[in-house]
């Protein structure tokens, strides 16, 4: 990784355009349809998961419970991108992710096809539990393939714009999941809603199967894998080391550095779309199907805004851009939820939509920017572990960290405190990060 952008070895100038535009948009369409099957449980965990997978004497017990089992996926997300990472380094970035697409569609549908708690009893948040951990091992799985497939075909000059069609599965896939539930709300009445309803959203995710199936035949392993792969055999039985075992070796402080920085990215957008739906509906009566319109037409500005900063980075570096996104985070932390507590939809949209633009800022360049911090032998490894460390300390805790900080303090500035926290770690650890840069 460099302070301006950053160049890689030149396999893939003699490719066609047509087919680094197809494999574009496959690791553009995985990461859509991964997200989406992921995010349709955190908004079914802010909405009904509670009440009928964990009956408690309150509300907010139920909520605790379903958000935590929403954590769980996110704890599982490191032994995706560990198991993935070790095959996808040695074998292709290719299988794991035709691996991780089929994963994921299996368990989403599982959970749409899951009985109650009033049907089976305690099995009921057991098997719960256990689809969410697969979940969470696909999308760790997911992730890091999609993002090389994309990253790998980029022509000179190009990573951070090739790396973003990956990130726009996060804004694709919560625009589609908001979507979905909104049509499903709005064709059921309450009752129906609680009863069969909310499962709709979970049964459309057996489509990803389709998807897998067409990277699987139409799809060919990256160039630069291909490059690594014969370096690698040259090196067969002799002093080749496991990628993981090279990344816990010699790269341990680089994926740490890297967990660190983007945690804060992870947990304010999960506040966001997850936490902050639970709060306005919950503690502010607001309207469920307003609050998710704001959360969709936000997200449809991310579409914009995350291959711009992404453009932007492979003119000016990832860094700057990168650590404008956390400081601006950090600075908006407050203003966020003091609009949120006026519980107007407006102003909670003025107060997500300049969030959201902080968070697209270092979303954009980051594909390209923990792509660059690793060579391509261990790459997938070290890339997937970055972000997904991030996951578990930010995005998996973050929802039941708001609702155990609101309630103990009695008000949002708490979860205001959180994410500031968490901006002043991501700023420290992109400090060391450009240190280590400048100083190569």
């Amino acid at each position: 990784m460099d302070m301006a952008p950053s160049a890689h070895p030149d396999t893939t100038t003699a490719l066609p355009t047509v087919n680094r535009r197809r494999v574009a948009t496959a690791a553009a369409l995985a990461s859509a349809v991964e997200w989406y099957d992921y995010f349709v449980f955190g908004i079914a965990a802010a909405l009904v998961l509670g009440d009928l997978y964990f009956p408690a004497g309150s509300s907010t017990a139920g909520v605790l419970a379903a958000f935590a089992t929403f954590a769980v996926g996110f704890l599982a997300r490191p032994i995706g991108g560990i198991v993935a990472g070790q095959i996808g380094d040695k074998r292709g970035r290719k299988p794991m992710l035709v691996l991780a697409l089929t994963l994921m569609g299996i368990a989403t549908t599982g959970i749409g096809l899951l009985p109650t708690y009033e049907t089976i009893g305690v099995a009921a948040p057991i098997l719960l539990v256990l689809l969410r951990i697969a979940q969470g091992v696909a999308v760790g799985a997911q992730w890091g393939g999609a993002m090389l497939m994309a990253t790998e075909y980029a022509p000179e000059g190009k990573r951070g714009v090739y790396g973003s069609v990956v990130q726009l599965g996060v804004p694709i896939g919560v625009v589609t999941a908001n979507t979905v539930f909104l049509l499903a709300g709005a064709f059921t009445t309450d009752a129906q809603f609680a009863a069969w309803g909310w499962r709709v959203p979970f049964l459309i995710g057996l489509f990803v199967l389709a998807l897998a199936w067409y990277i699987h035949t139409r799809v060919e392993e990256t160039p630069e894998f291909r490059e690594a792969e014969r370096a690698l055999a040259e090196k067969e039985k002799t002093e080749q080391s496991s990628p993981l075992r090279s990344i816990m070796k010699d790269h341990l402080g680089t994926v740490l550095l890297a967990g660190g920085s983007f945690a804060v990215n992870t947990a304010t957008f999960y506040i966001l779309i997850t936490g902050v739906l639970d709060y306005t509906t919950r503690e502010l009566d607001m309207d469920k199907s307003a609050v998710l319109t704001v959360s969709l037409c936000v997200s449809l500005t991310q579409l914009v805004l995350i291959p711009a900063a992404a453009a932007l980075s492979d003119k000016v570096g990832r860094i700057r851009i990168y650590a404008l996104g956390a400081a601006g985070i950090a600075l908006w932390a407050v203003p966020l939820f003091l609009l949120i507590d006026t519980g107007s939809l407006l102003w909670l949209a003025v107060g997500s939509f300049v969030a959201s633009c902080f968070l697209s800022i270092m979303y954009g360049p980051q594909a390209a920017l923990f792509a660059e911090l690793f060579t391509p032998e261990m790459r997938y490894t070290g890339a997937s572990l970055g972000y997904q460390i991030a996951a578990v300390l930010g995005g998996g805790l973050a929802p039941f960290v708001m609702v155990l900080l609101l309630e103990a303090s009695g008000t949002s500035m708490a979860v205001s405190a959180y994410i500031i926290g968490l901006a002043v770690i991501a700023l420290l650890s992109i400090k060391v990060l450009a240190g280590k840069a400048s100083s190569r």
